[in-house]
């Protein structure tokens, strides 16, 4: 048997650290649209050469030169305005960077699976942590080539990050390579044009502490006004004074609109972003702004009364209870969720499942354990080949949307989230919890077990229970022993071996350890080794 990894310890997860929320914004008319538009098309284009000067400077950034770029936006905008696009400009290029990384480390995970699998000889079986070699000779020299192409990727990678390169596209990618296939996104180049136009726009302004109602660039009221500061080319729009231009529609904040209201009568900050949906036509804002940090209940205290344990699947949320001792109580709870459509559904769908189990959870007032999942290296095609059902499988789970919504949906209702390492939790649930926990009226899933081996695991108690020793050494009488370890015990995550002798039957009396040389009195000459008297059989004789 192969000797587990190293495993992590658990950990109360954080909780999150901002909010944001988004609302409708109604009765706009036709004037109010088109100055929208109008500020968010010239916003757009300073963005846009703004981070063209940040690409071009790479690593060379320093904050003589962000200054330099600020005066010359302001000219043209106005010094909030600048602020705003340039702190945006450089988000931007730091998320570039992270998917640059990103990127390079799925390369060498490919190109090191590669390399290893063409090492071994042609059909040799892989095992649960390596693969093994190609099927064919054909597979194996298709290999060699793919193993070139990513290596000229990776180094092509490495250069431009170590010169600081990165390449984004203002829009998004992936509605710029819809331009040259229309027909299969299903646009008309006039809805593709209006839809690449206001991904485009740049609405959007952080707050500042202290300011009128936390925002002095997009101003929101507590009684749902909005107004703008207009950039100075176009103040000649101003229907009020100070260059500002107050919409007819009004805003309200439905979900957490006392908390938002609370914080523009503090004069607290707050960032907004005004967007257009083309596809419905509807106007929205999203207001956001930073919580301090969470106050995390020790461990010791989130693991009294027990925890419920939760396993992550690709179609749904296996749960179970367990008291503090680390025993399932009550049957198993399954939470689904379907995956199969646009993204605005699977997301709908991720809350709608979240939203059951911890109502569940806040009705029994215990904490969650969840694995502290991560496919990174794992998503690689290289490694599982031509499992493609299996890739898809990984690729589909929405691992770290599900545990971000979790955190944060949880932290309003007072949940304690901890996270535990994921090594062997379904391998060990299954092999030690699924058939004890079936029955007559009662399937048990191995997804099931595997929230059981979370659970466990969150609770500092071992999954892995020892072989029961015989029947006659369970009973009081011969002293009790309990199947399983206790969490101090030395060597608790392993199985008990099985030593032969006569506890366990494997030998004959007579035979064990501490029996004596039985054969000796046959030896002439030679008295016996242990040094003491045993009798001669019967004569045959009379």
């Amino acid at each position: 048997m192969s000797v587990p990894r190293e495993l992590s310890a658990p950990f109360v997860v954080l909780g999150p650290s901002g909010v944001a929320v988004r609302t409708r914004l109604k009765g706009l008319t036709a004037g109010d649209e088109e100055v929208l538009q109008l500020v968010g098309a010239h916003l757009g284009s300073l963005a846009s050469r703004d981070l063209k000067r940040r690409c071009a400077q790479g690593l060379e950034h320093s904050t003589d030169t962000w200054a330099q770029r600020k005066r010359v936006l302001s000219v043209e905008s106005s010094s909030r305005w600048a602020g705003s696009l340039t702190k945006a400009t450089h988000d931007q290029w730091a998320l570039s960077r992270r998917a640059q990384l990103a990127h390079i480390q799925g390369l060498e995970a490919g190109v090191r699976v590669i390399a290893h699998r063409l090492s071994l000889p042609v059909g040799e079986k892989g095992t649960r942590r390596a693969p093994g070699g190609y099927r064919s000779r054909r597979e194996w020299f298709a290999k060699t080539r793919r193993l070139r192409v990513l290596e000229d990727r990776l180094a092509v990678e490495r250069a431009d990050r170590e010169a600081g390169r990165v390449r984004v596209v203002r829009g998004g990618k992936r509605l710029a390579r819809n331009r040259h296939h229309l027909d299969q996104a299903q646009l008309t180049e006039a809805a593709w044009r209006q839809r690449w136009e206001a991904a485009r726009w740049f609405l959007q302004a952080d707050g500042e502490s202290g300011k009128r109602f936390g925002n002095e660039t997009i101003r929101l009221t507590p009684d749902g006004e909005v107004s703008i500061k207009l950039p100075t080319p176009l103040a000649h729009l101003a229907n009020t004074k100070h260059g500002r231009y107050v919409l007819t529609g009004t805003v309200t904040f439905h979900h957490r609109g006392g908390e938002w209201a609370d914080r523009v009568a503090a004069n607290r900050a707050v960032a907004y972003r005004i967007h257009l949906d083309t596809g419905r036509g509807r106007w929205y804002v999203t207001a956001s702004w930073t919580n301090p940090p969470t106050v995390t209940v020790p461990l010791a205290q989130a693991r009294a009364g027990g925890m419920i344990g939760v396993d992550t699947n690709a179609d749904h949320l296996a749960a179970w209870r367990l008291d503090e001792h680390g025993n399932p109580v009550g049957a198993p709870r399954r939470f689904f969720f379907d995956l199969d459509g646009p993204a605005a559904y699977r997301d709908a769908q991720v809350r709608h499942a979240l939203v059951r189990l911890l109502h569940w959870v806040k009705r029994h007032g215990l904490s969650i354990a969840i694995e502290d999942l991560d496919f990174a290296a794992e998503k690689t095609r290289e490694k599982h080949g031509r499992r493609k059902r299996f890739r898809k499988l990984i690729s589909g789970m929405p691992v770290s949307r599900l545990r971000s919504r979790l955190v944060s949906m949880a932290a309003e209702l007072g949940i304690t989230i901890v996270a535990v390492d994921p090594a062997y939790t379904s391998q060990w649930g299954a092999q030690h919890w699924q058939k004890p926990l079936t029955g007559d009226k009662r399937a048990t899933t191995r997804h099931d077990a595997a929230a059981v081996a979370i659970g466990r695991r969150a609770l500092g108690h071992p999954i892995r229970r020892r072989t029961a020793p015989p029947r006659t050494h369970q009973s009081d009488g011969c002293g009790h022993r309990t199947a399983q370890a206790g969490p101090g015990a030395r060597g608790c995550e392993e199985t008990r071996p099985r030593i032969p002798g006569p506890r366990t039957r494997s030998v004959r009396a007579g035979r064990g350890a501490n029996a004596g040389d039985q054969d000796a009195q046959h030896r002439s000459g030679r008295p016996a080794e242990h040094g003491f008297w045993q009798q001669d059989s019967l004569p045959l004789s009379p």
